[in-house]
This record gives structure tokens, C-alpha cells and sequence, in this order.
């Protein structure tokens, strides 16, 4: 058993020391910081954000006129059969001709409708709902970090708590085996202390790797390689939001909750869908002018020899679909099916999202009030903990006695660690559905 216990002290050093070498405290706010730098998840929807930012640019709008540059040249040789004016026949083989011609055209579109107006408010608020995407992407992700942060923190502080534990366990055999050498106890007592370090020299090295199991989950997400991969600590205190402050959160929830104006956005996107759809019962109106020159060398069955001009042009044109083969009818309808869709779903994710704030809250103040038990317990059994290693030291009661009174302790600060930070998951929860989880210091 000295030699179980003392391989198993040896490898608990060694990998402990291994993992503390070189130590250095990440603060939740860097952590925040770093994870929206480095984050790849976040960097994808920051570049979705910029596309849709080009995509409502004035150059995607269609409100600029499109100006082409055109050049060509023509040889011809062919043999020509030519009646003059005169009544005089002509015949000429091989007769050639050499054109040559270049123009700037330019064609603007004044009026289609309405079209390009709404279609052009449609980008922008695409825009619009692709930046509350990048906003749901990055609560989402600050969620899933603060999650994996605070469990961090909770099996550091658990790793503390067993730390204690071992070393009054250690403490306790060197008494029993005092104890054995001047005959006051006997064998078993000292056997009884070995295995109590033996199982709290295991217990330490399971949640020490679950530790930095974790810690790689935080590294992954924060994704900063100047991180050491495992060896960082964390802040473990927790600071609750005040009553009040949440209360006003919850009255603005509405205003705030991604997900609903999202689906605002929508149908917001829908509705100049069904405008543009409109358009196509309107006229199209379009504006072309050009400058160009030309020239040509022509055979002699042609009154000119050459010819060459050099001018301006413009037009003015005017299209109307009267009847599309039902196209416009058909898009007008499909739109307005689809922004009745989109307010139905609006719907739906009005009574999703006030069920799930209900639900968050009334989870927030359950843990709320677990918490303050656990916190309540912890000082009840490290009273009597104190009581029953006092009366262990004068052999009033027994080992087991004593080892049971340290596993309630034991047992009541671990839960007291789970009952903090899942009551500070509550509240982090709440806050995203409130739409203040980006907005709050942790």
C-alpha cells in the first residue's frame, strides 16, 4: 500500500508541476477579445457582412448608366453584278471592300418601373439582416466561450478544493502512523489513511484532466497561439447582474432579441420583393447615344469611292410588357405568398422567444437560489468539519467518522462551484435572448 501511495504521489508531482510550468491569468474580457479577433467563425460572417455591404453599393444598384467601347474591321472580296442608274450593266471580279468603324456607346435606363428603386432598397436591408447574422454568429460564439471559460474556472477551483482535501489526508497519515509507533492505534488506521491519499490522489488527477481538457476546448475557440496550449489560469470570480438592471433588460427584450428582428428584416425584404415583382406591370424607359467614326473603301460599282463619318447619336426608347405570357402575375403572387410566410413566422418566433425568456428567467432565479443554499451548506459543513477534526485529533471519534465529515465538505464546495457558474450561464442565457449579451461586462 506505501508503495501504491507513493507511485501515485510521484506521478500526481510530476504531472501537476508539468502542468502549472509555466502559468499566466486570461481574463474573461481578453478571452472576449481574442475571440473576436481570432475566432474563424466570426471572421467568416465579418466577410459575409462586407460582401453584403458591396452587394448595396451605388455601383450594384443599377443606377449608372453602362458606356462599351466597340471597334471592328471588315475585308470583303467578291464579284459583283451592278445595274447603274443609267441602265448600264457592270461586272466586276474581285472587288473589294475595307471597312473600319469605332464608337463609344453609352445606355442608361431612366425609368423601369420602379424596379431598380426597390431592388436597391432591398440590397440595403439585405445588408441589414446579414449584419444581425454576423451579431447572432458572434453571441452565439461569446456563449459557447464563456461556457467553456467558466468551466475552466470551476474544475480550477475544484482542483483547489482536492488540493486541500489530499493535504489533510496527508496530514492525517503521518498522525496515524505517529500514532501507531507510540501504540495508540493500530495497523488499520494507518492502512485506512493510505487509501483515503490514494483515492484523493486519483480524484485530483481526473479533474486535473478534465482541466486541461478544457482548457484546449478555450484555446480552440479563442485561437491565439500565443496562448500557452495548456498551461493558463482563469478568473474564477463571479459578479451577478443587479436586479433592476436585468428587470429593465427584460421590458426591452423585444426591441433587442436577434431573432426577432431578423425576421422584422425579412419581412422587410420580402415586402420590396413584392414591389419590385409590381414593377414589371410598368414601362421601361432607356436613353442611348454613342459617338463614332466610321469609314469604307468601296468598289467602283458604288457612286463614292470612300466614305467615312465621324458623329454622335442618341436615342430615346420606350418598352412595355402589356403581356408577359403571365410572368408579372405569377411573381406578384409568389411574392405575396412569401411575405405572408415571413409574418407568419415572425409570429411564431414571438411566442418561441417569450416562452424562452419565461423559461431562462425562471431557470436564472432557480439557480439563483440554489446557489445561495449551496453557499449556505459549504458553511455549515466546514463548521462541522472543524468540529469533528478537532474531536479526531483527541480520539474522540473514529476515522471513518472523520473521512465522512471530509466528503460532505468536499462535496458540498465542488456543488457550491457548479451552483455559481451555472446560475452565471442562466443569467448569460437570459442575456442573449434579451439581446444585452454583447453589451454587459462579464
Amino acid at each position: 500500500m506505501q508503495i501504491i501511495h507513493k507511485s501515485l504521489l510521484f506521478l500526481f508531482l510530476f504531472y501537476l508541476g508539468g502542468s502549472f510550468a509555466q502559468t499566466r491569468i486570461i481574463s474573461k474580457e481578453e478571452a472576449i477579445v481574442k475571440t473576436l479577433e481570432n475566432n474563424y467563425g466570426i471572421k467568416i460572417s465579418q466577410n459575409n457582412v462586407e460582401i453584403a455591404d458591396n452587394n448595396q453599393d451605388i455601383l450594384n444598384s443599377g443606377y449608372l448608366p453602362s458606356i462599351t467601347g466597340v471597334a471592328g474591321a471588315n475585308y470583303n472580296i467578291e464579284d459583283i453584278n451592278a445595274t447603274l442608274q443609267g441602265g448600264d450593266e457592270r461586272d466586276v471580279e474581285g472587288a473589294k471592300t475595307n471597312r473600319y468603324n469605332a464608337s463609344i456607346n453609352l445606355n442608361y435606363t431612366l425609368f423601369d418601373g420602379l424596379g431598380r428603386w426597390y431592388n436597391f432598397k432591398q440590397l440595403k436591408e439585405q445588408y441589414n439582416l446579414t449584419t444581425l447574422d454576423a451579431r447572432e454568429t458572434i453571441e452565439n460564439t461569446i456563449l459557447q466561450l464563456l461556457t467553456v471559460y467558466f468551466e475552466v474556472a470551476r474544475l480550477t477551483e475544484n482542483v483547489d478544493v482536492l488540493e486541500e482535501t489530499l493535504e489533510i489526508s496527508r496530514d492525517r497519515i503521518i498522525r496515524a502512523q505517529y500514532q501507531f509507533e507510540f501504540g495508540q492505534s493500530n495497523r488499520l488506521a494507518v492502512l485506512n489513511a493510505e487509501v483515503d491519499v490514494n483515492n484523493d490522489s486519483i480524484n485530483l488527477l481526473n479533474v486535473q484532466q478534465q482541466l486541461d481538457n478544457a482548457r484546449r476546448d478555450l484555446n480552440v475557440i479563442v485561437n491565439d497561439q500565443e496562448i500557452p496550449l495548456d498551461a493558463f489560469l482563469v478568473d474564477t470570480t463571479v459578479a451577478f447582474i443587479p436586479k433592476l438592471q436585468l428587470e429593465s433588460y427584460l421590458s426591452e427584450a423585444k426591441m433587442n432579441n436577434v431573432s426577432l428582428l431578423r425576421a422584422e428584416s425579412t419581412i422587410s425584404i420580402s415586402e420590396y420583393a413584392l414591389k419590385v415583382s409590381k414593377s414589371g406591370y410598368l414601362p421601361t424607359v432607356n436613353l442611348n447615344g454613342s459617338y463614332g467614326w466610321n469609314t469604307a473603301s468601296l468598289p467602283s460599282t458604288s457612286f463614292a469611292q470612300t466614305s467615312t463619318t465621324l458623329g454622335y447619336a442618341a436615342g430615346l426608347s420606350l418598352s412595355w410588357d402589356i403581356f408577359d405570357g403571365g410572368a408579372s402575375i405569377t411573381n406578384v403572387r409568389n411574392s405575396k405568398v412569401r411575405l405572408e410566410n415571413e409574418e407568419y413566422i415572425k409570429k411564431q418566433i414571438i411566442l418561441e422567444v417569450n416562452r424562452d425568456i419565461a423559461n431562462a428567467l425562471g431557470n436564472y432565479e432557480n439557480k439563483r437560489y440554489i446557489f445561495e443554499v449551496q453557499e449556505n451548506n459549504v458553511v455549515t459543513n466546514q463548521n462541522n468539519f472543524e468540529r469533528t477534526e478537532e474531536q479526531f485529533k483527541i480520539g474522540q471519534i473514529t476515522s471513518i467518522e472523520f473521512r465522512q465529515a471530509q466528503i460532505n465538505l468536499l462535496n458540498a464546495r465542488t456543488s457550491k462551484n457548479l451552483a455559481k457558474y451555472d446560475a452565471k450561464l442562466a443569467e448569460i442565457q437570459l442575456l442573449q435572448l434579451t439581446g444585452q449579451l454583447l453589451n454587459v461586462e462579464f
